[in-house]
């Protein structure tokens, strides 16, 4: 599969996977941006991406920023259709400020398969063991 790219900025980086067997290539900052503690920002990459049908690219955290300095992504999914730039989402839960740099990797990109649903209306659903039992149900006792 090949997956186009558009370099909408000079400066702007395409992705690209660092290790073989990657399932994610990286996204690369277009800005240099001083996250405050709490604070949420829109970073621009300068490119544009063109996926295949039947295909999506979600926007996925670099584990390295979320669990290093309390930075997430705020989820991306980038369908088929759109051709406009990618803009990343950053949330810096930390308690400290995180310095976010041009040229940064930022998140990481995963592009899948979609499978598009038949949807029906119905009056019940079929019974299961666990039901309708959600958020830590499962091992208790």
């Amino acid at each position: 599969m090949i997956i186009k790219f558009l370099r909408l900025h000079k400066e702007a980086r395409i992705p690209k996977y660092i290790h073989s067997g990657d399932a994610g290539m990286d996204l690369y900052s277009l800005e240099d941006k001083i996250l405050k503690s709490g604070e949420r920002y829109n970073f621009s990459l300068g490119i544009a991406i063109e996926i295949p049908q039947n295909y999506v690219g979600l926007i996925w955290e670099r584990s390295g920023l979320a669990t290093r300095e309390g930075v997430i992504s705020l989820g991306g999914v980038i369908d088929s259709g759109y051709r406009g730039e990618i803009i990343v989402a950053l949330w810096n839960l930390s308690r400290k400020t995180v310095k976010i740099s041009q040229g940064e990797r930022i998140a990481q990109l995963l592009i899948q398969p979609v499978i598009r649903a038949k949807i029906k209306q119905v009056k019940n659903l079929s019974g299961t063991k666990r039901g309708a039992n959600g958020f830590g149900s499962t091992g208790r006792k």
